[in-house]
């Protein structure tokens, strides 16, 4: 059985194919791009498989801040915080965790036990503790955001609490003189201060990041002083793609998922 999980993110598509349990496929698309290129309207956003080269779907499931607008007569959707449990069971096999999903444009904090959800906060009011914050100010400081996430020493200290304030704060600093690494660490150190009032609730032994900002090494650096062990989950921006794969695979019965 062949089942298709799309992932509708604020800045990335995420689109993964399950069959047989395996991921055989998977690839994102900008945002924009995927509704511009890959979708028609029709009273619901319908989307052209036949445009993404995916045929022969037996189910298909989505989430993510489109999910309720994709054909209800071909996509079952779920909720991201369902989504991203079930990727994060599939990816690591654990049952009892703490999950951080950092994306573009909000925070998800998940605690499981048992494979039960039991407790989560949501963040999408402040653009201070999103990715979209530190596309931002890597921008500012000029530098790669990838490059951005490997500086954890020396943090200048960053205290607005809202993105644009920080941003005239960082210029501030550049023009002090103080250096690259020390900008970058300060950035990546801001992020972590606005995060750990959010999770200082969920205790645990472990956690799991999931999403784009997974890959920030500094904030990982920085979240290992207040869990035993912190797991990045292997391809974690696709974690909310393969927890709909992964829904389908466990709780449909035959046929096109097609039920609201």
């Amino acid at each position: 059985m062949k089942i298709l999980g799309i992932d509708l993110g604020s800045r990335k598509v995420k689109i993964v194919i399950m069959e047989q349990g395996k991921i055989i496929k998977k690839f994102m698309v900008n945002t924009m791009s995927f509704y511009k290129d890959y979708c028609s309207y029709d009273g619901k956003v319908m989307v052209d498989l036949n445009k993404l080269n995916i045929s022969g779907v037996d189910k298909a499931v989505s989430t993510g801040y489109g999910r309720n607008n994709i054909d209800i007569r071909f996509f079952k959707p779920i909720s991201e915080i369902k989504a991203h449990v079930y990727g994060a069971m599939y990816s690591t096999g654990l049952k009892n965790f703490v999950l951080l999903d950092v994306g573009g444009q909000d925070v998800k904090i998940i605690k499981v036990e048992k494979g039960i959800v039991t407790d989560l906060e949501l963040n999408e009011k402040c653009a201070a503790s999103c990715g979209r914050y530190l596309e931002n100010m890597a921008n500012i400081i000029e530098i790669p955001l990838k490059d951005m996430f490997e500086f954890h020493e020396n943090p200048v200290e960053l205290n607005a609490t809202c993105a644009v304030f920080s941003e005239s704060e960082l210029i501030g600093k550049i023009a002090e003189g103080c250096s690259v690494p020390e900008l970058c660490s300060g950035v990546n150190f801001s992020l972590y201060k606005r995060l750990k009032p959010l999770l200082s609730r969920f205790k645990g032994n472990i956690l799991l990041l999931s999403g784009g900002v997974a890959s920030n090494k500094a904030l990982v650096n920085y979240l290992k002083r207040d869990y035993k062990d912190v797991v990045v989950i292997e391809e974690a921006q696709y974690n909310g793609a393969f927890g709909c794969c992964e829904y389908g695979e466990k709780f449909s019965n035959g046929g096109i998922i097609n039920e609201k």
